[in-house]
């Protein structure tokens, strides 16, 4: 049966049946009996005019009333039910007065206005930001510019992050939370970056000074019993007012090409020097060796010319004689020719002692005859000098013979 059926809702045959209640007709009674305790009339029969209408008695008023304040009484009732979820708590009030803490659940309190409540979340991570809003490039100067150690100005944006420790400190001792997270969080931060240098905030002691000033805010909001812990506080941005940012960036590369030249220096003086310090260790060494072999041989020709002295004071003849000939072979041995003065006359004999070392060594290494022969080939006529010495020296002898 369709909705939009005139006949939907009513009992079919009369009243009897099994279907669906009448809906019409149990407005009607409802209407009837509103009117009834009201006095509004009752409206006619359907078979005759309209009858006066009757006062309803006072058992039918009170249990109207009864009925209204029944169920205005357990409306009232159901609405001390309150339900804290996971990750919050509840805070009880007691005519205005801190009564209890409540955590997550169904919980019941009196209906207002004997108490109420208020949720706190204390999972819930909040975001202050401090120098900027919602981007870096808007920036609040205000808020942002501060005088480091040096007397110079920095721009700084950071964010704030924290959480909720302790919910009636929270509600009780604070007016506006998120304004005394900002200023406790740009004290910590003015107070850090007061006792810094420029250098050191804008570069190497970003991290630093994260860490100091959240340890500054957190002891400040503590000693407020604000009931916040903060989080983690991250720099956004560092830099020079945009009024200087141009001079800055100069002094800048300046900066950079003074290290890049240092380190260039110290890069060549690691090279040199290692170096120049090996160079004169061996120089030093070698020095060294060479004294230590010169005195050595002067000790040893010392020692020597005292044993010649010894033995030549013995027999000075036979020494001397000695001394001679050692001498005359040490000077010898250094040469490959000589030249003999002949008794006979004033020509010189040539004595090819070269090419007879050569041909004594080929004879003692057997292994190299086959290389020796063509030495011996170059020395064979070696000896026509000489014979044509002789020749030339016998003439002369048998002319100058009477």
């Amino acid at each position: 049966m369709s909705l939009n059926d005139p006949q939907w809702g009513k009992r079919p045959g009369g009243g009897g049946g099994d279907g669906p209640p009448d809906l019409e007709e149990l407005w009607r009674n409802f209407n009837r009996k509103l009117n009834a305790i009201f006095n509004r009339g009752g409206g006619g029969g359907a078979g005759g005019g309209g009858a006066p209408a009757q006062m309803p008695s006072f058992r039918q008023l009170g249990g109207g009333a009864g009925l209204l304040v029944g169920l205005v009484l357990l409306v009232w009732l159901v609405s001390g039910f309150y339900i804290v979820v996971e990750g919050q708590r509840g805070v009880v009030l007691s005519f205005g007065k801190f009564s209890e803490v409540t955590g997550a659940g169904l919980h019941w309190r009196f209906p207002a206005p004997f108490q109420t409540h208020e949720i706190v979340d204390l999972s819930g991570v909040r975001t202050v930001e401090i120098g900027y809003r919602n981007s870096v490039k808007t920036k609040v100067l205000r808020e942002s510019l501060m005088l480091s150690d040096d007397e110079n100005i920095i721009d700084i944006q950071f964010a704030v992050q924290y959480i909720l420790k302790d919910p009636m400190d929270y509600l009780f001792n604070n007016r506006r939370p998120e304004d005394t997270v900002m200023q406790a969080a740009e004290t910590a931060f003015r107070e850090i970056v007061g006792k810094s240098k420029m250098d050191f905030v804008l570069y190497e002691g970003r991290e630093q000074i994260a860490v100091q000033s959240q340890k500054a805010m957190q002891e400040l909001l503590d000693r407020y019993k604000t009931g916040i812990l903060v989080s983690k506080v991250t720099m956004q941005n560092a830099q020079p007012p945009e009024q200087v940012q141009a001079a800055f960036d100069d002094a800048v590369r300046a900066k950079q090409d003074l290290e890049r030249q240092k380190n260039e220096g110290q890069a060549y003086y690691n090279d040199i020097v290692p170096k120049a310090r090996g160079t004169a260790s061996r120089l030093f060494e070698e020095a060294n060796g060479y004294g230590q072999r010169v005195v050595a041989n002067a000790e040893g020709e010392a020692a020597r010319f005292k044993s010649i002295l010894v033995e030549y004071s013995k027999a000075p003849v036979v020494t001397r004689e000695r001394m001679y000939l050692d001498t005359v072979q040490q000077i010898l041995s250094s040469t490959s020719k000589i030249l003999i003065d002949a008794k006979a006359g004033s020509n010189l004999l040539y004595l090819p002692l070269d090419k007879i070392i050569q041909m004594s060594g080929a004879a003692a290494l057997p292994e190299a005859a086959a290389a020796a022969r063509p030495q011996q080939s170059d020395v064979a006529p070696a000896p026509d000098p000489g014979a044509r010495s002789r020749d030339t020296l016998r003439p002369r002898d048998r002319e100058g013979r009477p």
